[in-house]
């Protein structure tokens, strides 16, 4: 077997291939990242290859060429962060770092990391379309309550969500100063656009993981919802890949960093390399569900009496719904709630058939 390094750009890439033994074969640029290039390159190794590249920004598109075309027997997929061989090179260009994934190919060291199926990456673009739009409504919020909080003397209508039809209508005749009266019509306007999104996207996600039996299932856990479980189920994607529910949270971000030596234990911050958007999704759960559920609200105030604060107490709930999760994901069932008892419930008890 012989094996390929591709460093991967966005205009261009430089392939470096090796034998068994480490010998250079071949290296060369590929200008354009065209599939007839990369055909040709594979082509003149006359002998099937193994490939590496690294998750950068849409490794995607590469990777699926590379799936498709002929003299490429396999393709693997390397975490940068965890390939430090390359990230920490005193001299470093395109030349080395292919030739450096090439080596790790080789000697089997790739840091891999886990490939969703095509429909799964497309169903995960669209769900995180959702997200990062609901991040610009959010922002366009937060510059509305800027322009109506410069004007504390206007009478303010009764609710508790000043983006309820109520508040939208208050808001759309308040007598403002021509200035930040245009202001606020500008960005009604666009938060107008943004829902309007947002609600096709949602009428999206929902038609394409009704059938999905990971997102079904999720739904039964508290705090999880018609979004959240695809958000879950999706970044997942198979949870026979996480031996044990800790590496299910580990993945997720949702345990500290630790370091030990000389006999001393001691924990820092949650740990940085994860899968943001799982994490996301568990914390966005966790705060749901200490207010929709007896168990996990006790579970969470139990946490503040023990002088956690407020987001550490909301981290340790993400983490115990994770878990949760994972054993009813393993084992093929749904949550079953509890009543709330004195001393933590194991989350294998949480879930019935």
């Amino acid at each position: 077997m012989i094996y390929t390094g591709i460093d991967y750009h966005k205009r261009y890439s430089v392939a470096c291939t090796l034998d068994a033994q480490g010998h250079l074969l071949h290296e060369a640029r590929i200008d354009g990242n065209a599939a007839a290039a990369f055909a040709a390159y594979f082509k003149h190794l006359g002998t099937p290859s193994e490939v590496v590249i690294e998750a950068c920004w849409n490794w995607g598109v590469l990777h699926d060429l590379l799936e498709d075309t002929a003299g490429v027997a396999k393709v693997v997929l390397s975490h940068p962060a965890k390939n430090r061989i390359i990230a920490e090179a005193q001299i470093k260009n395109d030349g080395i770092d292919a030739h450096a994934l090439a080596t790790l190919l080789r000697g089997d060291f790739v840091a891999k990391v886990h490939v969703p199926s095509r429909d799964v990456r497309q169903r995960k673009n669209i769900i995180r379309q959702r997200l990062w739009l609901a991040r610009l409504r959010t922002m366009i919020r937060n510059r509305i309550h800027c322009v109506v909080d410069r004007h504390p003397q206007l009478a303010r209508p009764a609710v508790k969500d000043i983006f309820s039809n109520q508040g939208k209508a208050w808001m759309k005749r308040a007598p403002l100063p021509t200035a930040d009266r245009k202001l606020l019509d500008d960005d009604l306007a666009l938060h107008a656009v943004l829902q309007t999104q947002i609600d096709a996207l949602e009428t999206i996600i929902v038609a394409d993981n009704a059938a999905n039996p990971l997102a079904v299932r999720l739904q039964t856990l508290p705090g999880i919802g018609k979004i959240l479980a695809p958000v879950i189920a999706l970044e997942i994607d198979q949870i026979k890949r996480f031996h044990t529910a800790d590496k299910l949270c580990a993945y997720a971000g949702l345990v500290p960093t630790t370091h030990a030596s000389g006999g001393k234990i001691s924990h820092g911050r949650m740990l940085p390399f994860c899968n943001r958007w799982l994490k996301w999704a568990f914390i966005e759960a966790a705060w749901v569900a200490v207010g929709c559920s007896d168990y996990f609200g006790t579970f969470y105030r139990k946490q503040r009496l023990r002088g956690k604060g407020a987001n550490d107490a909301i981290t340790i709930v993400a983490r115990r719904l994770a878990k949760i999760a994972w054993k009813m994901l393993t084992d093929g069932r749904n949550y079953s709630p509890q009543a709330p008892v004195a001393k933590p419930i194991s989350p294998a008890a949480l879930i019935t058939d």
